[in-house]
C-alpha cells in the first residue's frame, strides 16, 4: 500500500490509512521573479538572479486518506479516526521530513497547515491535508555514494567527492540538482580552494562556509595543500 511517512509514522503500515488512486497532488514551486519595466517602453529587466541564483517559493503537497474504522461502522468511530489522523499530521512542530512512497530515495521538508478538507458519508469519509514544503525534494543519500542498487541512471551522477592532495589538484564536482548547495568540507589539514578566481581557506576538520556554494552543473576547483579533503552535499530537485 502506497502512502507517506511523516512525523515518525507511515500512513498505512503504522496508522492503517489507505489512499485513493488520485490521493496525492504534488505541486511545483513558483519562481520568485524580480522584474523591473523601463517606463514608457516594452523593455523589462530581470533581477531575479542578482545574488547568483534563482529563488523559488514554497511548494504545496496534498494527500487524501480514506477514513473509516474497520468493524465499527458508526459515525462516532469515524469521528475518532478523523481526530486521530489529523492530530498525527498537524502535530509536527515545524517542517519535518515527509517521504512519499512513489518517489523513493527523496524527501520533502513539510508542515501540515490549516487547509484541510473532510468529506464523510455518515460511516466513512476522506480527509485531504495540505502541506507547505521547502521548494525542493532532497536526496536521502549524499553525492558520491557507492550504493549501486539505488543508483538512478536518469537522475544520478557517479562522481568522486574525496581526494588526496599533494601540492595542487584540479577537480570537478557536479551538482546535478536545481539550486545551489553548500557542501560540508572535511580536510585533514588547512587547504586553499580556488573557485572561479575566488580563494577560500579551509581549516582542518569540518567546515561549512555560507559563501562557498556549488552551482547547478559543473564546478571546477583548484585545491592547494597536502592531505585529504572531501565534500558532502545532497542533490535537490524540483
Amino acid at each position: 500500500m502506497y502512502g507517506i511517512t511523516f512525523n515518525g509514522k507511515h500512513s498505512y503500515r503504522d496508522m492503517g490509512y489507505t489512499m485513493p488512486p488520485d490521493g496525492r497532488e504534488i505541486g511545483f514551486p513558483a519562481k520568485e521573479k524580480i522584474v523591473v519595466r523601463v517606463p514608457y517602453s516594452n523593455t523589462e529587466y530581470d533581477f531575479s538572479e542578482i545574488y547568483g541564483s534563482q529563488v523559488y517559493g514554497s511548494r504545496t503537497l496534498k494527500f487524501t486518506f480514506n477514513v473509516l474504522k474497520w468493524g465499527n461502522w458508526t459515525p462516532e468511530a469515524l469521528q475518532v479516526e478523523k481526530t486521530k489522523l489529523i492530530n498525527w499530521l498537524m502535530n509536527s512542530h515545524g517542517r519535518q521530513k515527509l517521504y512519499d512512497d512513489v518517489m523513493p530515495g527523496y524527501y520533502y521538508l513539510a508542515e501540515a497547515e490549516s487547509d484541510t478538507d473532510f468529506q464523510d458519508d455518515f460511516e466513512t469519509g476522506t480527509l485531504t491535508v495540505t502541506f507547505r514544503a521547502y521548494p525542493f525534494m532532497i536526496s536521502e543519500l549524499p553525492e558520491g555514494n557507492d550504493i549501486w542498487d539505488d543508483f538512478n541512471f536518469d537522475l544520478d551522477v557517479a562522481q568522486d567527492v574525496s581526494f588526496n592532495v599533494s601540492g595542487s589538484l584540479t577537480v570537478t564536482l557536479i551538482n546535478s540538482g536545481a539550486p545551489d548547495v553548500i557542501p560540508e568540507i572535511t580536510a585533514s589539514n588547512q587547504m586553499i580552494i580556488d573557485k572561479d578566481g575566488v580563494k577560500y581557506t579551509v581549516t582542518s576538520g569540518k567546515t561549512k562556509d555560507q559563501d562557498f556554494v556549488l552551482k547547478s552543473g559543473e564546478n571546477n576547483l583548484e585545491i592547494s595543500g597536502t592531505g585529504t579533503i572531501s565534500f558532502k552535499f545532497y542533490k535537490e530537485l524540483i
